[in-house]
Order: structure tokens, then sequence, then C-alpha cells
């Protein structure tokens, strides 16, 4: 989206996603509801460059590589980072904030869906200070 443009307005009710990795080993669908994706600032998510899309497990369906997902662990090792093992990109992961659910890296659906969705910073980097005011607003 070109600077000084409004987002777009989001698609009305629920929309069914793919996505996946770089080499197309790894494939997913998402079902989407609320077109608004998180930035967060943390060490992680600036790396990986993600755009988080939390969904609960039956919105979620891996369609194809689970043979080729391995998974990275830090911290407190609740979050399940998931990435192909092929290419190494990390399309979608359990969060530690909602372990029991998805979180989609926006970026990684197909078609450049992710100018469909509003942008909303998250200050990832004073995680603990912030997290209880994220989960009040998450699904």
């Amino acid at each position: 989206m070109p600077l000084g443009e409004p987002p777009p307005t989001p698609p009305l009710g629920p929309i069914a996603y793919q996505g996946g990795c770089h080499c197309g080993s790894v494939r997913f669908e998402v079902i989407v509801l609320d077109h608004e994706a998180v930035e967060c600032n943390c060490s992680m998510c600036t790396k990986k460059g993600i755009l988080h899309l939390i969904v609960p497990p039956e919105r979620f369906r891996l369609l194809s590589g689970e043979d080729s997902v391995a998974t990275y662990t830090f911290g407190t090792g609740v979050a399940q980072h998931y990435f192909c093992r092929v290419c190494g990109i990390h399309s979608f992961y359990r969060p530690r904030s909602h372990p029991g659910q998805y979180d989609v890296n926006v970026r990684c659906l197909d078609d450049n869906a992710m100018m469909r969705f509003r942008i909303v910073p998250f200050d990832g980097r004073h995680w603990e200070d912030n997290v209880g005011a994220h989960l009040a607003r998450a699904p």
C-alpha cells in the first residue's frame, strides 16, 4: 500500500485463505473472520518478519507437509515455533500468549492477501508488561 493511502476495507464475513512456506512443502488453510494482524517488535518476530493472525484450531488446517515441519522453542518453551525444514520459512506456530491456538504469519498467505489486513502494532520488546492488554483484545 503506497504511503498516504488509507488501509483497505477488510472483506466481510469468514474467508478461507491458503498459504504456506517458500518451497511449497508446507501448505495450510485458515478461516479469517477479522482482517486484523498484529506486528510485534520483539527480537523473534522482528527477525522473522511475522504478522500475527491468531486463530482457534477449528479455523486452521494443515493441508500438506506435516513431515516437513520442524519445531524450535526457547525461553519458557511454551511457544512452539514451527518452520519448514526444507526452506526454513515460519508460516505458523503455537504462540506463548495463546498456546491452544495457531498463529499464522499473514505474510505467508497466498495471492498477496496481506493487503486486506489492518496492521496493529504490539510492543513485544516489553512482552510481560503488554500481553495482558493484548489478550483482552484477542479472539
